[in-house]
């Protein structure tokens, strides 16, 4: 194994994840919500009265600030050695995952563990599980 020493950046990773954790506390500290993104859209599936707002404004804010960063920064290339069938089932899995686990890596990684929830830490292991299992089976037993 090699590192790539051209994209190892650890204070910008750093600093991104104080801002995620910054926001996700200010979310649960100001709204008395978790900021875990299944949560958050699959609340738009079936919408409750006077929560519809918020819930489009954080979406639109995820969607936005990748937009605003571009115009300040120089954006990556994003390649991606997939085709777009098998991205559309990874997704479904991934929606249908969070469903059976009561929440995404966001909502039980970010904030479950900083509130110290047993339940989070197993469903992130699991995640993690998963996602090292996965990449295993594809590249060293699969081939791809």
């Amino acid at each position: 194994m090699t590192i790539d020493w051209q994209a190892f950046t650890p204070l910008a990773s750093l600093a991104g994840g104080v801002l995620i954790g910054a926001a996700a506390a200010l979310f649960v500290l100001f709204n008395g919500r978790i900021a875990g993104i299944s949560g958050v859209l699959g609340g738009l599936l079936r919408p409750a009265r006077g929560d519809v707002g918020w819930r489009v404004a954080f979406l639109a804010g995820l969607i936005a600030a990748p937009a605003v960063v571009a115009l300040f920064a120089a954006v990556p290339d994003v390649r991606i050695d997939a085709d777009w069938g098998l991205l559309v089932l990874a997704g479904l899995l991934v929606g249908v995952g969070t469903r059976f686990g009561a929440g995404c890596t966001s909502g039980h990684g970010v904030c479950g563990l900083s509130r110290l929830s047993l339940r989070s830490f197993v469903a992130t292991l699991v995640f993690m599980a998963a996602g090292f299992a996965t990449v295993f089976v594809l590249r060293h037993v699969a081939g791809f």
